[in-house]
């Protein structure tokens, strides 16, 4: 498989291969699993893992390679294993913040052109968390189409589509059922040879389905939602870079029950522009939006055009991204104390062996 069908480009080339020597090579991260690898390269398929000097030093567990990465490796051609060395700079990426109180960045995706975030039009459709996908995807620095699955299980397809307009400004909307194999020829445009896809949404959407569909053979396992509350199983249960008959790659991603934002405020923007520029209108620059004379967020709620639930939703998600920062703010001035401390004990140690 030559670079340029795994997405490789002249423009990376040029700014990274200077990095590679004579006794290495470039990959791609396919398939991730605890501490080993699966890559892609021109050589063929190997597994693999980083090398020790790598990690010694890296800082972070975002410093190791994640699904959708380059990486510069040192091939073992006789076992189709290989060492990984460098990670390259990533030109996107899709975090979130990991499960529970942990305040740490989970990768989901790297690399990555385009977000398709998958929403079921059965009962379990729900407009405040396709905002959420949105916030993410917007961070992300992909291109999010928002993909509306389920077509054969709605019965108010235009209202939901209408619905997902006025809270998704300028984004690209598909509906489709991926059961029946009914409007994928829409997704044909973002499935170009060397472009990457990740699929993205909570568990019962039918990502693996339409995965499926796109490859034209039952690669990923599937299982029906609970027919009680609409919420599926986790059918994928870890990342995969796959191959696509058009040419293009495409990420399937586990369902996410429990979606953390992992974002700047900046990422509101894109999701709330509507809100965002209402606030503008507002005659005081510190307006709060609640009693204050002139409001225009108010005003707009009270005239009907802008939906209450939305801007409590965006009440919610600007206090989480807030929090998010402190805590992101308190761990850095912990890390950095601890850092100097080794540092203090280094020294320490030094001039007490001399």
């Amino acid at each position: 498989m030559k670079l340029h069908e795994l997405g490789w480009s002249d423009s990376i080339a040029q700014q990274h291969d200077r990095l590679k020597t004579s006794d290495e090579a470039i990959a791609r991260v396919a398939l991730q699993h605890k501490e080993a690898y699966v890559l892609y390269a021109e050589a063929g398929e190997f597994t693999a893992e980083v090398s020790g000097k790598f990690r010694h030093q890296a800082l972070s567990s975002q410093d190791f390679p994640a699904v959708g990465d380059w990486v510069v490796i040192r091939p073992h051609l006789s076992e189709q294993r290989a060492t990984i060395h460098h990670v390259l700079p990533r030109h996107s990426k899709f975090s979130r913040k990991v499960a529970g109180s942990r305040t740490e960045e989970q990768l989901v995706a790297t690399n990555v052109d385009t977000v398709f975030l998958v929403s079921g039009l059965d009962a379990n459709f729900n407009l405040r968390r396709i905002e959420r996908y949105l916030i993410l995807a917007w961070d992300s620095g992909a291109n999010p189409v928002i993909v509306l699955n389920k077509t054969d299980l709605c019965e108010a397809l235009t209202e939901r589509i209408a619905a997902v307009e006025a809270i998704a400004s300028g984004v690209p909307i598909v509906a489709l059922s991926a059961e029946q194999g009914q409007g994928l020829a829409a997704l044909q445009p973002y499935l170009q040879p060397g472009k990457t896809i990740a699929l993205l949404g909570s568990s019962g959407v039918g990502k693996s389905t339409l995965t499926n569909q796109l490859l034209g053979s039952a690669v990923q396992a599937v299982q029906s939602v609970r027919q009680g509350d609409q919420q599926g199983k986790h059918t994928t249960t870890h990342r995969e870079l796959l191959l696509l008959p058009s040419g293009a790659l495409i990420i399937d991603t586990p369902g996410m029950r429990e979606l953390q934002i992992w974002a700047g405020e900046d990422s509101l923007q894109g999701t709330f522009a509507d809100i965002e520029a209402l606030a503008e209108q507002c005659r005081f620059r510190d307006c709060r939006h609640e009693r204050e004379p002139g409001c225009a967020v108010q005003e707009a709620i009270a005239q009907g055009i802008l939906e209450p639930d939305r801007w409590l939703s965006y009440q919610k998600l600007q206090q989480e991204l807030n929090y998010l920062a402190r805590k992101q703010d308190q761990r850095a001035q912990l890390e950095e104390k601890a850092r100097w401390k080794q540092v203090h004990k280094t020294l320490r140690q030094h001039y007490k062996n001399r």
